[in-house]
């Protein structure tokens, strides 16, 4: 039995798939990019690069963090999947800047109802150091060739505007 909180978008689908155009895609980024971008709902990564389906892997965490898990997906998509060059688009307004790890930790407890002292939810204490921070593991990593072009960007929120963060 489905859940009826899913209606909604299992509905959408069924009228989504009426149409359906993207069989028999390839799997390669056909741009050869990987966009590393946050899970905030206000960032549209296909339209805001022009780009559409198949032209780039998409990966999005909370704060578009160079994660292990984000780090192994682009390796996998360097080595497998035809990406050439890595954006990791951080974005203004965005919550994990507006907190200290500690106070995550606190309002996600008492959220939750249960303790979250153990975990790291990865704070952006300083955007800017963040961001070059993580197109520094990107580069540090053995995985990737040199030849991988890196860049890190800045989303804003209120205009859509990119602007440059970090260059590497």
């Amino acid at each position: 039995m489905i859940d009826p909180a899913f209606t909604d978008i299992l509905a959408a689908n069924a009228v989504y798939s009426e149409t359906f155009h993207l069989g028999g895609m390839r799997p390669e980024a056909a741009r050869g990019l990987a966009v590393l971008t946050c899970i905030d709902s206000r960032i549209e990564p296909l339209t805001m690069l022009g780009l559409v389906p198949g032209d780039a892997k998409i990966l999005r965490n909370a704060g578009a963090r160079v994660t292990p898990d984000a780090l192994r997906s682009l390796v996998l998509a360097v080595h497998l999947l035809g990406v050439e060059r890595i954006a990791v688009i951080h974005h203004t307004r965005c919550k994990m800047a507006q907190a200290t790890e500690a106070e995550l930790r606190i309002e996600i407890s008492q959220r939750a109802g249960a303790p979250a002292d153990d975990w790291e939810f990865l704070a952006i204490d300083d955007p800017p150091a963040v961001l070059a921070s993580d197109l520094a593991v990107l580069r540090a990593c053995p995985l990737l060739p040199e030849r991988i072009a890196v860049i890190g960007l800045m989303y804003d929120v209120d205009t859509g505007r990119l602007h440059a963060g970090v260059v590497e």
